[in-house]
This record gives structure tokens, C-alpha cells and sequence, in this order.
């Protein structure tokens, strides 16, 4: 089964061919990075108007990398929830009068579902139920993925997630945006000691994240060090605040694991590309006998290859919309 996957919950205009949810025939990413690094960071209104501007030209390229017209596709598959509310609704709209046009079946399909995702493509023995650790930007989840379209939030941040704390981290030390990818090289650099950082922990929530209290301890670090004309010095401090935060998703994550009973651990979002996260989660696995599945960096970030991955196997489950399909901020991964 093929199917014409479109993403555009972000910063990112992407489409992709994707046979049987583990085949990408094609895969094609407009990225808007260069633009919204002027302003610090994504600005909705701009990132609305560009994906509107490339989404026809990116589709068009998907198909002819993938040597395949609209006739051969089975089905077309989209982002619709959770993300920039105008930035979804172009691709929704698109993809729904792609759908009308060709009669071929809408699929709705859950962004971070997409991320998990991923990890179909690059391991195609991978298959439920196994636990994810699903960390991005906007997203930090624990997640029981009972079977492709069944999943149970195990824990969740309270607050921040994971990958604005870096984000946000990084900006107040000059980094240009996207700061975490920043903050991860110069982290390699420094010294993970150097500073001590608290490491948050929820009462009676064991499995939950919160992170802002670790942000803020690191910006006001920084200011303070500027009022008093201290010297910060960056490496060190950037390897001491990933481990902060690298420790409290590790530390959550195989405690899950050990109450759970799971043998499968398995990485998603874009924070699965933090170098750190990557190393601890291998190094732990390997000591408590886990598998683990991390995917390919290029699969890491927003793309349409892994909505056409989880777009089959919502297909298979039944998951079909109709003309009225809308496109939806925030909804949970785990709804029905």
C-alpha cells in the first residue's frame, strides 16, 4: 500500500511516499529554519504563510522522486493534530482536496504517534509493545505503545518539556536558534560537573518530568554571573545542564521500565538526537540486558515519511476521515 504523507504542524513543509509503513520511497522537507533563526524562534503567522507557499511544490516532488503519480497512491495521509494551529491547517486543507480530487481514502494522523513512528522505518522488526521515551520541543512523554494505534501515557512534564528547557537554555547563553541542536555540540566540549544543578523530581508521580524549575535555575545562573562580571564558561556549563536533563528522562524512563516489566525501550522526537540522551540510553540498556531503538537522525526531526509509516497502520485499524476532518492543537497521543 502506498501512501502520500503531508506534515506541517511545525516549521517544516514535508511530504513523502511511504509503501507498507516500513518502505519510504520518497522524501521531501522544505525547511523554514534560516527565516524564523531572525526572530528566535518559530513565529506562527510566518510559518502559516510559507508551508501555504510550498506545500504544492514539495507534494509535486515527493511523487516525482518517488517515479509516481497521484494514480498510483492509495491513500493520502496528514498531520492533524497536535501543532501551530494555521500551520496544520494547510496542510489538512491540502490534503483533503487532494483526497476529493482523487477519491483516494483520508488518513488523520497524531504528529508524536508519527515520531514513534519513525523508529518503523529505520528498524523493521520493531513492532508493539515496547515503552517510549517521546521528547521534543513541545512534547515529554513516557509512553506504553500497547500496539501501532493503542498507547497508554505512562508519565508526562508538568510544565515545560524537555526540548524548550534546552531551547530556552541556550538563547539565554546566545546561541542561535534552534538552540538545543546548538547547545548539544558545545555541550560535547565541557566539563559535566562543573556545575551543580537541581535535578526535579514530582512527589508520588514517579514517571512525571518537570523541567522548568532546571531552566530557570540555569538562566538565573547566567544572570547572576553577568551582574557580578563573572566569567560562564559555556562548554561546562551546557554539558552540565544537558546531564541535568538527560538524567531526569533516563532516571524516569527505566524506572518505567523496571515497574512495567518491559524489555524494548525505544527513543522518539526530536530530543532523540541529543547526543548525550542517545550514549545514556545505550549505556543502560546494555547494562540492564534492554533492547533499544533510536532512529535515524534524519528521521529525528519533523518529516512526512514517519506520518506515512504510522499513516498505514492508522488505515489498517480503521482510522479513515471524512470531509470534515479539522485540524486540532492539542490532543492527547492516547486518544481515541
Amino acid at each position: 500500500m502506498r501512501i502520500l504523507s503531508i506534515e506541517s504542524s511545525c516549521d517544516e513543509t514535508a511530504a513523502a511516499i511511504v509503501e507498507d509503513g516500513r518502505k519510504v520511497l520518497s522524501s521531501v522537507v522544505a525547511s523554514q529554519v534560516e527565516e524564523h533563526r531572525l526572530y528566535g524562534g518559530v513565529v506562527p503567522e510566518i510559518a502559516s504563510r510559507r508551508h501555504a507557499e510550498s506545500i504544492s511544490a514539495v507534494v509535486a516532488e515527493a511523487l516525482s522522486q518517488a517515479w509516481l503519480s497521484l494514480s498510483d497512491i492509495d491513500a493520502i495521509a496528514v498531520t492533524f493534530a497536535p501543532g501551530l494551529i494555521g500551520a496544520l491547517l494547510v496542510g489538512v486543507n491540502f490534503a483533503k482536496g487532494l483526497s476529493l480530487a482523487t477519491g483516494k481514502p483520508l488518513i488523520p494522523v497524531h504528529h508524536l504517534r508519527s515520531h514513534i513512528a519513525a523508529n518503523y522505518i529505520t528498524h523493521s522488526e520493531l513492532k508493539p509493545p515496547f515503552l517510549c521515551l517521546v521528547v521534543s520541543g513541545g512534547h515529554s512523554h513516557i509512553v506504553m505503545v500497547e500496539d501501532y494505534t493503542k498507547m497508554r501515557v505512562i508519565g508526562a512534564t508538568r510544565d515545560d518539556a524537555a526540548g524548550e528547557a534546552f531551547d530556552k537554555a541556550a538563547r539565554t547563553m546566545g546561541m542561535p536558534y534552534p538552540g538545543g541542536v546548538e547547545l548539544d555540540k558545545v555541550a560535547e566540549l565541557g566539563d559535566d560537573t562543573a556545575y551543580t544543578l537541581p535535578h526535579p523530581t514530582i512527589a508520588g508521580s514517579p514517571y512525571d518530568f518537570s523541567f522548568s524549575g532546571l531552566k530557570t535555575a540555569v538562566i538565573n545562573l547566567i544572570h547572576n554571573a553577568e551582574q557580578k562580571g563573572e566569567t560562564i564558561n559555556k562548554e561546562n556549563l551546557c554539558a552540565s545542564f544537558r546531564k541535568a536533563v538527560v538524567g531526569c528522562l533516563t532516571d524516569n524512563l527505566f524506572k518505567a521500565a523496571e515497574d512495567l516489566g518491559t524489555d524494548k525501550i525505544v527513543l522518539a522526537g526530536g530530543v532523540s538526537a541529543n547526543t548525550l540522551l542517545r550514549r545514556e540510553t545505550e549505556r543502560i540498556c546494555k547494562e540492564k540486558g534492554l533492547g533499544l531503538f533510536v532512529p535515524k537522525l534524519n528521521l529525528c526531526g519533523d518529516n512526512a515519511a514517519m506520518v506515512g509509516s504510522q499513516g498505514y497502520y492508522e488505515y489498517l485499524s480503521g482510522n479513515v476521515a471524512q470531509s470534515d476532518l479539522n485540524a486540532v492543537a492539542t490532543l492527547p497521543i492516547d486518544y481515541r
